[in-house]
């Protein structure tokens, strides 16, 4: 007999996602992605964080404050990271994040061949989210919120 009641796709990715969230070290926003093919195979995940070979320890974390003294200029999102992290074609997949992606992770977004967004928070930055659903659109991107199922899956570690 079948099991029931396992997790769909969209469950078991963006789970995926929101795990992988919880490696980043930055206190205000923990964001992940996971991105795969059509098959229903992981190619990347990602999450935001400071670029490979800079420590987090040397770089500045806030929120607020004069421009360098911020991490805004430095951070690279988790959309980013999972395409950057990929080693194979990202041609026609579907990334999960947790959070709705901004204008600049659109734009590798699109031009990485990603087709499909499903994202789990809205993004504050009103603007750049403008930016991105114009984007967007203009490439033919398909987006859509990803819808809870209420579950509760809970890991021991």
């Amino acid at each position: 007999m079948k099991r029931t009641g396992y997790l769909s796709w969209d469950e078991y990715f963006m789970g995926i996602a929101m795990l992988s969230a919880q490696r980043s070290k930055d206190a205000e926003s923990q964001v992940g992605a996971c991105v795969v093919n059509s098959h229903h195979k992981i190619l990347s995940v990602g999450y935001n964080g400071m670029p490979t070979g800079c420590p987090d320890d040397n770089m500045p974390w806030e929120k607020e404050g004069a421009p360098l003294e911020t991490k805004h200029l430095y951070l690279c999102h988790a959309c980013l990271n999972a395409i950057l992290n990929s080693a194979a074609g990202l041609f026609g997949c579907t990334i999960y994040t947790t959070l709705f992606p901004c204008n600049e992770c659109a734009k590798a977004i699109i031009q990485s061949g990603i087709h499909t967004v499903i994202y789990r928070d809205e993004n504050p930055d009103a603007d750049a989210v403008a930016a991105a659903r114009r984007m967007f659109d203009m490439a033919g991107v398909k987006y859509r919120a990803y819808h809870r199922a209420g579950e509760t899956v809970a890991l021991e570690l």
